[in-house]
């Protein structure tokens, strides 16, 4: 057994211990996982799952429906676009087109070089700034694409290394 799947086996041991093993502390055994990995890697989830006797099925269903759990690594920025009525009106969805093709990410997901996660969400309540994208917390109202993309163009990637180390 290598070093890393012992630690991994250890780190779901202890996280099951934490909670006597009982199946119905399920979601914080989840958060707790997430916050050791940065993430939910599949590897535990199917280990935690078998410990716990569930179908790992269960796992994913509560994964998939907390907005709050993620299945892939965080990127080294938030990005989060409303898409919300007000702002799809006045151009979100073309916006969130330009992001998905531009930096090859899926709605939900991290850039393949972990540089954002995108998260396109119903509303920010700033409707009176539509479009709106949010990156790190900052607030850009009225967006274009073109402005959209220079934004994420322009994101610092210098701590992207030292980020993705700290998750694996």
């Amino acid at each position: 057994m290598t070093e890393k799947t012992t630690t991994r086996d250890e780190l779901i041991e202890d996280i099951i211990d934490r909670y006597d093993g009982e199946t119905g502390m399920l979601i914080p055994m989840m958060q707790d996982l997430q916050t050791e990995c940065g993430y939910l890697p599949a590897d535990e989830l199917r280990r935690l799952a078998e410990r716990l006797d569930l179908p790992v099925s269960r796992l994913y269903a509560v994964a998939t429906f907390y907005s709050s759990f993620r299945l892939a690594p965080k990127g080294l920025h938030e990005v989060t676009l409303c898409i919300g009525t007000v702002c799809y009106l006045k151009g979100a969805g073309r916006i969130s087109e330009a992001i998905c093709s531009e930096f090859q990410v899926e709605p939900g997901g991290t850039t393949p070089d972990g540089l954002f996660s995108y998260l396109p969400v119903n509303c920010v309540g700033a409707c009176a700034l539509a479009p709106v994208m949010i990156v790190d917390g900052e607030y850009h109202d009225g967006v274009s694409v073109d402005a959209a993309m220079e934004i994420l163009r322009t994101l610092p990637a210098e701590e992207i290394d030292s980020e993705q180390e700290a998750q694996t």
